[in-house]
Parts: structure tokens; sequence; C-alpha cells
């Protein structure tokens, strides 16, 4: 197996499933952003973005689908939820709540407050996207009444989905929306060994 990835991006998220399931990978550091970057890249991933997960002939490129991937092809890791389980809803709305829901007013604050030309910034849409963020975590809250983790009290692949962007919006600075309860979780996730392990990883230890 092989990952593509540029520091605390997306594809952290499978850098972290990666060691949370113990598996044997090689990790490739891709300047950000790599398809500015790294022309080459597009040869490998034609939208130039990461992650890109290799397995065999299998090629992926979307963050929470690779966590899934990995965890039902590691059932011995125990970080999937069966169907059958009367969890399977909530562990499925997670692992995508995580990136279609959190991550994307996270990457529209980020566009018009950082990542465009000074002249092309929008305060006001970058304010309205953080506001519509802290909107969007309530769900996460009703379900920490439930249990430690997104889907009860048992640690699942979902907790990467959710938790990136939990440490996203730390790394960003957008943090101060988050509940008591939300900065509890976040600090549960980050002394897994796992989570440790990955962000040693990306950078270089």
């Amino acid at each position: 197996m092989k990952l593509y990835h540029s520091d605390h991006t997306r594809s952290f998220r499978a850098l972290w499933a990666l060691e949370e399931v113990g598996a044997s990978y090689e990790l490739v550091m891709m300047p950000f952003p790599p398809r500015a970057t790294t022309p080459s890249f597009k040869d490998e991933n034609p939208m130039g973005t990461v992650p890109l997960f290799l397995d065999g002939d299998t090629r992926m490129t979307e963050s929470s689908a690779i966590c899934q991937y990995l965890a039902e092809r590691h059932p011995e890791a125990g970080l999937a939820v069966a169907p059958g389980d009367a969890r399977f809803g909530d562990y499925l709305n997670a692992l995508h709540y995580g990136e279609a829901t959190l991550t994307f007013p996270q990457a529209v604050y980020l566009r018009y407050s950082r990542f465009e030309p000074t002249e092309r910034r929008l305060p006001q849409a970058a304010e309205d996207y953080r506001l519509f963020f802290r909107s969007r975590l309530r769900w996460l809250d009703t379900q920490l009444l439930r249990g430690a983790y997104v889907a009860g009290d048992a640690f699942t692949i979902a907790d990467i989905s959710t938790g990136y962007a939990l440490m996203l919006a730390r790394r960003i600075g957008i943090d101060d929306v988050l509940s008591p309860a939300q900065h509890d979780y976040l600090e549960r996730l980050a002394q897994r060994e796992g989570c440790q392990r990955a962000l040693a990883r990306q950078v270089g230890q």
C-alpha cells in the first residue's frame, strides 16, 4: 500500500487509519498544494489532490472512503460496524458527516480568509462559513451525549473522519466554536497511539 499525503490535510484521515489498522505502507509526502507544487503528480492523480491511496490495482482519492476501505479490509482491528449492529446508522452517518458536513465549510472559510490573494479575500463570507461550521457541529453534541465516541462507547473509523475536522478547526484557529464536550472528545482522540504515530510519520519520525 502507498499513500500520497500533505501535512495536516484531509489525507491525514487515511494516514491515521493506516496506523490504527496496523497496515504496512509506504508514505509519500507531497508539498501543498501538490497540483501546483508538483505538476507531475497529475500523472498519478489527474485531480492533483491528496490523498491518493494505492493498494494493488485499487486507487482511491476520498479520505473518508479510504478509512472505510481500511476498516473493512482489516476486520481484526475492530474499527468497522457491521450492518446488523444497532450502531450501524450512526457509524455511517458520522463517517460521511466528517467530510461532507464539517470539512466543507472549513474549506470555504480557509479559501476566503487565507488562500485567495488579498484583494480577492471576502471576510464576511469567511465569517459566515465559520458560523456555518459551528451550526453543523450540533449533531456531534447529540452523539456525545450518548457515548464517548460518535457511534457509542467504542472508537471506530468514523471517529477519524469526524475527529479530523475538529483537529483542522484547532489548527486554523476556529476551535472557539467547539463545545466543552467536543473539546473533550478531541482530546480523547489526540491521545490515541494511532493518532500520535500518524502525526509523527508526517514529520518523518
